[in-house]
């Protein structure tokens, strides 16, 4: 990178930190006040009616996780017959039904917020299916997500209560209160910067060489504004934000980034309001902070220095990226995608140099909680603090404590489970792709186009992807066959909502307890130090699971 390239990625990055320090206190101020609040909207009320639900009621963990199952139950059935009635539908652009393993497995992809798709969108799903189906699902499956991570902070502020709220109630103002609005003015922003918004359809025009070219439209900037805001991630495009209609020019590309951001940033504030002590958000947005900063340096710099001829003479690694977004643009969003879980691309990380794209995995793999998914990168790295707490306890010989709530046998066994599901997941995913004969020579001869390596490495990816609900993909793989669609799906379900379960379950435990006084040997856990332990708690998990079989791929390929 010239030094001109440098100073713009510098000024990028500064202006991305500004906007996020600008929003972090307000953003983060205003949803603690929504989920505190005691007042019902009047269209919330109504909606409660509807249902059939007591706006005023609490429930316990398990009753908010029987809300959370049944209502992404009906989400999974309700945009999958969409997708099978897509040819009777109105504005299906002439498009056909979309066949059984694909509507299976787009309709769990969105209901868990993972956003994996194995089609081309423009070219396969009309305006009502991306509309009332996956646009839909992009609020929802986001709402639960921020509700989840509310739900545990009420177990962390609650006094033998043994309740943490209600679903519903949380599900709806997450959506009506915070995500609707926001992605409105999103979508505005969006619009004026050049991403379209109409229902044309495909209008045919005459190229400059002569040629006659199907340009496609749609309903774009609405889809993207909460596809980013929620870090859901789907495309309306087949390049998703490559693509010039979703994604113009350099300004949108970082607008888009800070939406990506927004959110998970500034739910640390959240935390700590509602916990009674900023000093503790401010404590888990410094180590969601760092483990970025890292993260997006070192993909940068593989990037930048990328081996070769062919990267020496453009100055970097310039495959698969967009000319007017450059290296530090797309490694900037390519970090952000997959640190949170949208997996949206602005460059094609398939096309990565080898260690640049092991970090895109790698930031998948630390369970994409710095700063994560709306709700799910809280929730993540407060189990992460559980556990840091536990083994500072174990250090020092004390009982370990965490926000004035004892952390017991149970408690730990929660997080324990909850660190080893989505490990277990991937890496069974990953190995079954091989180990059964006949799937494995489906694997090789239909979805693997880069045998070798690379080849082990996009599976690797495809259930890493999956199974944190990020959505990205290294697209050499072909994903549209039987054993794709279903086990990706089955992938999906798990890493959603196995994980969801634990932390109930932790909510619950923790609501029913009282507060533990302060005491000499209590854990200072507001302190750079607690920050510092909290990181290398982080990194070291993943670095024990996941070294061995990323040995096998990407860092193999990269020390080629």
């Amino acid at each position: 990178m010239s030094s001109l390239e440098i100073w713009l990625a510098v000024a990028q990055f500064a202006t991305l930190v500004l906007a996020l320090g600008l929003i972090y206190r307000p953003l983060g101020d205003y949803i603690a006040r929504t989920f505190t609040s005691t007042k019902h909207l009047k269209i919330e009320r109504g909606l409660y009616r509807l249902v059939g639900v007591n706006g005023d009621s609490e429930q316990s963990w398990g009753a908010y996780l029987r809300g959370v199952l049944a209502f992404s139950a009906v989400g999974v059935l309700l945009v999958y017959l969409i997708q099978r009635l897509q040819a009777v539908l109105p504005y299906s652009l002439g498009f056909p039904a979309i066949p059984e393993g694909l509507s299976f497995n787009t309709a769990v992809s969105f209901v868990t917020n993972t956003n994996w798709q194995s089609y081309s969108p423009d070219v396969t799903m009309g305006y009502t299916v991306q509309l009332i189906g996956l646009a839909v699902q992009n609020f929802v499956s986001a709402g639960v997500g921020l509700a989840v991570a509310i739900a545990l902070i009420r177990g962390f502020s609650r006094r033998s209560t043994g309740t943490i709220g209600n679903f519903w109630v949380d599900l709806t103002r997450g959506v009506l209160r915070i995500l609707l609005p926001l992605s409105f003015i999103a979508a505005i922003v969006l619009i004026a910067g050049g991403v379209i918004q109409n229902v044309a359809g495909f209008t045919d025009v005459t190229t400059v060489a002569g040629g006659t070219q199907s340009i496609p439209g749609g309903p774009v900037a609405s889809q993207e504004a909460i596809k980013l805001l929620g870090t859901n991630g789907g495309g309306f495009f087949n390049v998703n934000s490559a693509h010039p209609f979703e994604n113009p020019t350099p300004w949108t590309n970082l607008f888009e980034i800070l939406l990506m951001l927004a959110i998970p940033f500034s739910l640390p504030r959240t935390f700590g309001t509602m916990v009674g002590d900023k000093r503790q958000g401010y404590a888990i947005l410094a180590a969601m902070g760092a483990i970025f900063v890292v993260s997006l340096t070192a993909l940068t710099v593989f990037e930048a220095i990328g081996s070769g001829s062919g990267p020496m003479a453009a100055g970097g690694a310039m495959e698969g990226k967009e000319q007017r977004f450059g290296i530090f643009a797309s490694t900037l969003f390519g970090t952000s995608s997959t640190i949170t879980s949208t997996g949206a691309v602005d460059s094609m990380h398939d096309s990565y140099t080898s260690l640049g794209g092991m970090m895109t995995m790698f930031n998948m793999m630390l369970g994409e909680i710095a700063p994560g998914g709306v709700g799910a990168g809280l929730y993540g790295m407060l189990v992460i603090a559980i556990i840091t707490v536990f083994i500072a306890g174990l250090l020092v010989g004390r009982t370990p404590e965490y926000l004035g709530k004892k952390l017991g046998p149970r408690e730990i066994k929660l997080a324990s489970l909850y660190i080893l599901t989505t490990p277990t997941i991937v890496l069974a995913g990953t190995a079954l792709s091989f180990a059964i004969p006949a799937v494995r020579a489906d694997v090789e001869s239909t979805s693997i186009w880069n045998p070798g390596l690379h080849g082990f490495s996009e599976v690797l990816y495809a259930f890493t992807s999956a199974g944190n609900n990020n959505g990205s993909a290294f697209a050499g793989i072909t994903a549209n066959t039987p054993w794709f669609n279903t086990a990706l799906g089955v992938a999906m379900l798990l890493g959603r909502f196995i994980p969801i379960v634990f932390v109930l379950a932790l909510a619950g435990s923790l609501a029913s307890q009282g507060k533990v006084p302060v005491t000499a040997g209590t854990l200072p856990t507001h302190r750079p130090q607690f920050v510092g332990l909290l990181v290398g708690v982080v990194l070291i998990v993943v670095a024990l699971t996941y070294f061995p079989v990323l040995a096998l791929g990407p860092l193999a390929e990269g020390l080629q």
